[in-house]
């Protein structure tokens, strides 16, 4: 990466915000109106007229569209909202009409919950103070790019966010970026959990995040992950020995008898929700995974799944009936277009 730093590109930086929508060279801090019209009052155009949106109940508000060859690079949005899971995030590659990226907005960050703030620090996503999100996934497309974001809360939001990007050639092997957010709550009994399914084609796989709420007392994450590939039917190629395991940790994140957050470039327990003593009952677990530098590779299709698994007498694994939601990240040739139906408000809802 820093090797390529001094080396001059045939690229061109563009972005877009609420101070140029679309993205135009020259086109930044010309807006006439907007959230900040009254604040500049004094002062005139140019002078943060437009920092942010407002995106009204049930209006899905276009943040960015593009036409021709190029990158997405970095996204920096932040929210007011005070409810979990409120925006869905959505993207759109070459004019296809069905979404390659279709997840909550803050599950796409690896923060499903995350009205208490908790430092997210990694190579793939980035969460800071207040509650900035930052995404760094490179996005490529060759023609056209729709990035979406819809209000399913009862509340207007008001959204600030800048999504950076280059006009650029794309390779013809460049892979379309797709996440795919599920949620299972509870997962039947002897149920493994899905993470991923009817992906078609050639690709790799380059990341998860799973946010699990526990409804059992005692440790909960013996189950393994299993990624079946290219024509795997009962048996997997790639399979785990424990769910903290491959989120790169090792017995039961337990330091003192207290499980212990950590951030790393590739893996993380990034949070915890510890009970209150009182409603807020539930322990919940926030976990990412990049497969930045080991991608999973597959010819034909994918398949991922996860148990889960804890402790019952008699030293026996008692199979769980947690509240699991995850989101999927890979690369892929062509456009997946056999995602689940998305779930609904209080499909959604974390209680």
């Amino acid at each position: 990466m820093f090797s390529e730093l001094s080396t001059l590109k045939d690229i061109k930086s563009r972005s877009i915000c609420p101070e140029n929508f679309t993205g135009e060279k020259g086109g930044g801090g010309r807006a006439e109106t907007g959230t900040g019209a009254g604040c500049a009052r004094e002062l005139g155009i140019g002078w943060k007229v437009s920092p942010s949106i407002q995106i009204a109940p049930g209006e899905t508000f276009v943040l960015a569209e593009i036409f021709g060859e190029g990158k997405i690079k970095h996204i920096w949005i932040v929210d007011d909202c005070n409810l979990n899971r409120q925006l869905i995030l959505r993207m759109y590659w070459d004019g296809s009409t069905t979404p390659s990226v279709e997840t909550p907005l803050c599950d796409f960050f690896a923060s499903a919950d995350y009205q208490t703030f908790a430092q997210l620090t990694s190579a793939a996503v980035c969460v800071n103070p207040k509650r900035a999100f930052n995404c760094y996934w490179e996005m490529p497309f060759h023609n056209a790019c729709k990035i979406t974001l819809e209000n399913i809360h009862t509340e207007p939001i008001t959204v600030y966010y800048q999504i950076d990007y280059t006009e650029e050639a794309v390779a013809e092997n460049s892979a379309y970026f797709h996440a795919q957010f599920r949620r299972v709550n509870p997962l039947p009994y002897k149920e493994v959990y899905t993470i991923l399914d009817n992906v078609k084609g050639r690709g790799h796989y380059v990341g998860t995040y799973l946010f699990w709420g526990v409804n059992n007392s005692g440790w909960w994450g013996e189950g393994e992950i299993k990624f079946y590939l290219d024509g795997d039917r009962e048996f997997p190629t790639i399979c785990g020995t424990g769910t903290e395991d491959y989120f790169c940790g090792s017995y039961n994140f337990d330091i003192g008898g207290k499980y212990q957050e950590f951030c790393t470039p590739y893996a993380g327990l990034a949070k915890v929700l510890r009970p209150d003593g009182l409603y807020y009952s539930q322990t919940r677990f926030s976990m990412y995974r990049w497969h930045l530098l080991d991608p999973i590779y597959f010819e034909q299709d994918i398949k991922v799944t996860i148990q889960a698994l804890g402790w019952r007498s008699g030293g026996r694994y008692l199979p769980l009936q947690d509240d699991i939601s995850s989101v999927a990240f890979w690369y892929q040739k062509d456009i997946c277009k056999t995602f689940p139906e998305f779930p609904d408000r209080n499909a959604l809802e974390i209680v």
